[in-house]
């Protein structure tokens, strides 16, 4: 049976909300942003292993906060990089001999991730080699110019989904996206599954219905609302 991966991307700095530490440092409920996130992986029967990625000046941190968290499953904790998808491929790279494991990446910045939606993403790997979370668009959605002055099409609200994470990936599938990606002078920044997407087209991409309560904290009031999603 395939390995399965939950990686946490926690390379974040926090600085476009106006933080003065990283985001997933900050407390909520008693625990830090990231702790909340990687318990409930850890705890999760499905999940082999865990892998923190963070920036070189919080892998310790991350080491100990886990140990007095009881977080058993935590194997590696490594040095992320600039953009998110320097992260994730250093966990791709950790592991190149496992073609067949089974990579959760989740970010950090969304510390209510649910047991469900672990239990649905594992579910679904197994028609697919590449699964995203989302939930319905229920606002309209409108494609603006790219100076953002000037509405040009109403999107057909039945068809957009807002992704969330963790996005999941077959680590050989993965790993062949990026290496086109990279060979490509024109490649800029994306999120994993839209790498797959635009590298390998022809690859099926399925859905796992998300969870409003899987919002990510980008900014200072969007605590608030973490806060009372946790209480309730």
């Amino acid at each position: 049976m395939a390995k399965t991966v939950a990686v946490i991307l926690a390379a974040g700095s926090g600085s476009r909300a106006g933080f003065n530490i990283p985001k997933q440092f900050l407390m909520l409920g008693g625990k830090t942003v990231l702790e909340h996130s990687l318990q409930t992986f850890n705890n999760h029967s499905g999940i082999d292993e865990v892998v923190v990625v963070t920036s070189a000046a919080y892998i310790e941190k991350v080491r100990q906060m886990a140990c007095t968290a009881g977080c058993s499953k935590l194997k590696h904790v490594i040095e992320g990089g600039k953009e998110r998808y320097d992260s994730s491929l250093a966990a791709v790279r950790l592991y190149e001999g496992n073609p067949d494991a089974v990579m959760l990446f989740h970010d950090s910045a969304r510390p209510l991730v649910t047991s469900r939606i672990i239990t649905d993403c594992l579910e679904a790997m197994k028609s697919f080699d590449c699964v995203d979370v989302a939930l319905p668009a229920v606002d309209t959605i409108v494609q603006c110019d790219k100076a953002g002055t000037r509405m040009e099409t109403v999107l057909d609200r039945s068809l957009m989904w807002q992704m969330q994470t963790p996005q999941c990936f077959r680590q050989s599938l993965i790993q062949e996206a990026y290496r086109i990606a990279l060979n490509d002078p024109s490649f800029t920044a994306t999120d994993d599954c839209g790498t797959v997407l635009r590298y390998l087209p022809s690859e099926k991409v399925g859905i796992v219905r998300g969870d409003e309560r899987c919002m990510k904290l980008t900014y200072a009031q969007d605590l608030s609302l973490l806060e009372y999603y946790l209480n309730r």
